[in-house]
């Protein structure tokens, strides 16, 4: 028997930086992009999806905020998030491995009744992650020091989880940095398949996008280039390697 496919869940527009991210993923999963379905939900809507054919689903980083209000996003986010909330009815219905890297702290924890707004949002760049007990017993994080860094950047995070999540990893500036629902649905604020170059990718990109003023890129391209980020992207290889 063949084994199951991945599917990643894409939202950025720009193909450039869209292949990137899907790249990078099926890079540190250790998965050939052949491995890994793609849908690009800016682009289309959402097609029927068949759970029994995936070991797990993973979803990256986005231009949208779940916790802006309504009346302020545009028609293809609000499809979006619809799309996204449909599938995670069932998603969460069957536990089905789901990983979200960024945006899956707003589609997830939005789903399950977290807290989301700007309180701790946090500027591109790296950030110090402390493993909990409970992410020290994760298969997820298994092979990560208990302090390692991480590359972030988002102007949304968890406020506040709700009673069922475990938190698994978290920061002094962001106290939700990953979380579990249930026993396999995971959730990282910080990305982990970002590396340097990734990331000084996505700064360029993003410049005016309001995550940080362009004035600081010079700096902060410095900062990717001396940052010592290894440790995070063993979260993708450990996904894959307990469910494919």
């Amino acid at each position: 028997m063949s084994p199951k496919q991945f599917l990643f869940l894409g939202t950025r527009a720009g193909h450039s930086i869209a292949d990137a991210e899907y790249e990078a993923i099926c890079h540190y999963a250790g998965l050939p992009t052949s491995r890994m379905d793609r849908v690009r939900l800016e682009i289309e809507p959402m097609p029927l999806v068949d759970l029994d054919r995936y070991a797990g689903i993973i979803t990256g980083g986005s231009p949208f905020n779940s916790s802006d209000p309504t009346e302020e996003k545009s028609d293809i986010q609000r499809r979006v998030e619809s799309d996204m909330h449909m599938l995670l009815n069932e998603i969460v219905a069957q536990d089905k491995p789901f990983l979200g890297a960024c945006y899956g702290v707003g589609t997830l924890g939005t789903h399950q009744g977290a807290i989301i707004d700007r309180t701790f949002g946090e500027p591109p760049g790296t950030g110090h992650i402390e493993l909990t007990d409970a992410g020290r017993d994760d298969p997820l994080c298994a092979g990560l020091p208990d302090e390692f860094d991480a590359f972030l950047g988002h102007k949304e995070a968890v406020r506040q989880l709700p009673a069922h999540a475990v938190l698994l990893a978290t920061s002094g500036p962001c106290p939700v940095q990953m979380f579990r629902i249930k026993e396999n649905l995971y959730a990282t604020q910080f990305h982990p398949e970002l590396d340097s170059a990734g990331l000084i990718e996505r700064l360029n990109e993003y410049r005016h996008a309001g995550y940080f003023h362009p004035d600081e890129l010079d700096q902060l391209t410095h900062d990717a280039l001396t940052a010592n980020v290894v440790y995070p992207q063993m979260i993708l290889k450990n996904f894959v390697e307990k469910y494919a």
